[in-house]
């Protein structure tokens, strides 16, 4: 075989391989929104169809129901007002008390700095599980409300991981930025403030962006501390709760209308900051 061919299988074996990982990973949220556009006979079709039709006449389908439905339906709008006040008030107080956190670990010195990174890095190891109850009998005591709780409980594996990841970028910014600050009489805030927190723009936005993600999509704390206060429901919890017609009908249609359109917010956001995304994620790989 030639050296030319070789590079000819080499490409159809690469491009092969890289649309079974497209295809992979693009069809469970393809099925959702074929899922979403079809009615619930549709649903029950066997087999099931790649592309939305009518059962009757076999045309595709150009109207849906559960789009509509999920709209005018009170518990899912009010989830997701919900969602988007907890989630980004945790992401805002993360990346605030993230940045200060980060700054003292990646520029100050003091004693102890080594074991306090250590210890924020074992927070993220605890599975939400092992500290529900501990969390639950806090709020209790606290007696605060279930969107303030969720937010609180949220910051538990937001601020562990916003403060390690954004550590490492202050640590990598020159120490002479800090110098020369310091010689034309800027004070530790000032410089932290004015001259290191914006060199840090990328990391804050891909930071902020998965901590985000996280709040936007966690269930278990969202169940468990909205279960005296329903109107505090999320979106995630709020889809739990959708019924059907007839007693123990499945909306599944409906389900996936709402999961798809709970997606669109992320996409949105990654779309609109993928360019500081992409600098943050890759800042630090290449030392010139």
């Amino acid at each position: 075989m030639s050296r030319t061919q070789k590079k000819v299988l080499k490409k159809i074996l690469f491009y092969f391989v890289l649309g079974i990982i497209i295809v992979y990973l693009l069809f469970p949220f393809y099925w959702a929104v074929n899922s979403s556009l079809k009615s619930q006979a549709q649903l029950s079709m066997t087999p099931a169809t790649l592309i939305p039709r009518d059962p009757d006449t076999g045309e595709i389908s150009i109207f849906t129901r559960n789009y509509f439905a999920i709209f005018k339906n009170g518990q899912f709008l009010r989830g997701l007002v919900n969602s988007s006040i907890v989630a980004t008030s945790t992401t805002i107080l993360s990346l605030i008390v993230g940045s200060f956190a980060a700054f003292s670990l990646g520029k100050l010195r003091f004693k102890g700095k080594e074991p306090a990174l250590y210890v924020i890095l074992a927070m993220t190891m605890f599975p939400q599980v092992t500290v529900l109850s501990g969390l639950y009998a806090v709020i209790n005591a606290l007696n605060l409300s279930a969107r303030f709780s969720m937010i609180f409980t949220y910051m538990l594996f937001t601020l562990p991981f916003t403060t390690w990841v954004l550590t490492s970028f202050f640590r990598d910014l020159p120490k002479e930025i800090m110098q020369s600050a310091q010689v034309d009489g800027a004070t530790p805030f000032q410089t932290f403030h004015m001259i290191l927190l914006p060199l840090t723009a990328p990391a804050l936005v891909t930071t902020g962006l998965l901590a985000f993600i996280q709040a936007w999509n966690e269930y278990l704390f969202a169940l468990t501390f909205t279960s005296i206060d329903p109107s505090a429901r999320t979106v995630p919890v709020a889809i739990q709760y959708f019924s059907g017609e007839f007693a123990r009908q499945e909306p599944f249609g409906e389900i996936m209308a709402a999961a798809v359109v709970v997606t669109i917010p992320i996409v949105v956001l990654v779309l609109i900051f993928q360019k500081r995304i992409v600098a943050g994620l890759t800042a630090g790989a290449v030392k010139g």
